[in-house]
């Protein structure tokens, strides 16, 4: 379909979904390319990146990483943007150790006393752990995606992810008169039952939307 035609990509979602698809260079990926390929005859009007920015503690190397893959979306071209939500620790129940405290509590044969109390600091020690947890980006997506629906910023949105949690977002801007077509490598069933249409990318559909490499 002709008009103007935008994109809203869930980092997170999208780049698990590029990984079990068995893309190991996932960024090198040209987002220009991709855009275009996905919108066709469509005009592109951009490209929205939505993403947690990993926090400067921790994994640095994680933390540069990202910042220089964020730095080449808009330096690709001026029409892709990104947006930043939060990373988050949240301690969370190991379910993996709190099993392994219920087993040893109910042992049928004694073990060595050193063994038994290794097992069981052991089990202590990681009964919670703490989990990074990205805040803000989907609610910051759908929001956009809707109010820009309404705001007739475009005619057709491309939704990159298979996160169900975006349904009502896509049903709202469908309601606002817009088409949305949902594209991801992976399944995403309660999302194409709203879209006006799902596209499942296949392995060979990214062929040609890597960027040139250097000469050397």
């Amino acid at each position: 379909m002709a008009g103007r035609a935008l994109l809203f990509i869930d980092g997170n979602n999208w780049y698990h979904s590029l990984r079990d698809l068995g893309l190991h260079n996932v960024a090198g990926l040209d987002y220009a390319a991709l855009s275009r390929k996905l919108v066709g005859p469509s005009e592109w009007l951009g490209t929205r990146y939505y993403i947690g920015q990993v926090r400067q503690v921790g994994n640095t190397q994680l933390y540069a990483d990202q910042r220089r893959f964020l730095a080449s979306l808009p330096a690709t071209d001026r029409r892709i943007s990104c947006h930043l939500g939060r990373i988050e620790p949240r301690t969370v129940r190991d379910q993996t150790a709190a099993e392994l405290l219920q087993y040893l509590s109910h042992l049928p044969a004694r073990l060595a006393p050193d063994v038994f109390h290794d097992l069981l600091a052991l089990a202590r020690r990681h009964q919670h752990a703490t989990v990074m947890v990205e805040k803000a980006v989907d609610v910051m997506l759908a929001v956009d995606m809707v109010v820009m629906a309404e705001r007739d910023e475009f005619d057709t949105a491309y939704l990159l992810s298979a996160d169900g949690d975006f349904t009502h977002a896509v049903g709202a801007v469908r309601s606002a008169g817009k088409s949305i077509y949902v594209a991801s490598p992976s399944s995403a069933a309660q999302l194409a039952s709203v879209a006006t249409a799902f596209i499942r990318l296949q392995r060979g559909w990214f062929d040609d939307c890597y960027q040139p490499r250097p000469r050397s």
